[in-house]
């Protein structure tokens, strides 16, 4: 089970830091993601982060503002969320996957994904 927290409101130009914990298995066996949904708005691959941490995606609109980052002993993935913008506004899910590698996350369906927390950013 993975479960994501950190969302809230907060004015364009602030921060966010997201985090999901995992519970029941461990996370160091998956390639773990963060995906958003806006209304109205196709869902979006917005980060992923190797096993390992040695390798991390991002998406264009996203890609040095927001930084994911894993703690394995923790069992618990973070995106960081900086410089938001109106257009980040979307509920938030993380995102679990056994067989993928970090690269594929942006185009594949993962297997295990969290409940989901809404991050508004006002103009």
């Amino acid at each position: 089970q993975l479960q994501a927290c950190g969302g809230g409101l907060v004015q364009a130009g602030g921060s966010l830091r997201l985090s999901c914990a995992a519970s029941g298995r461990t996370i160091s066996v998956y390639v773990m993601g963060w995906f958003r949904l806006a209304p109205g708005k196709e869902r979006e691959f917005v980060a992923a982060i190797s096993r390992s941490s040695g390798s991390t995606y991002y998406s264009d609109s996203v890609k040095g503002r927001f930084t994911i980052s894993r703690d394995n002993a923790k069992n618990t993935v973070y995106l960081q969320m900086n410089s938001l913008e109106p257009e980040d506004t979307a509920v938030y899910y993380c995102a679990a996957d056994q067989f993928s590698t970090a690269q594929r996350m942006r185009v594949i369906t993962p297997e295990y994904w969290g409940q989901g927390t809404q991050v508004t950013v006002s103009s």
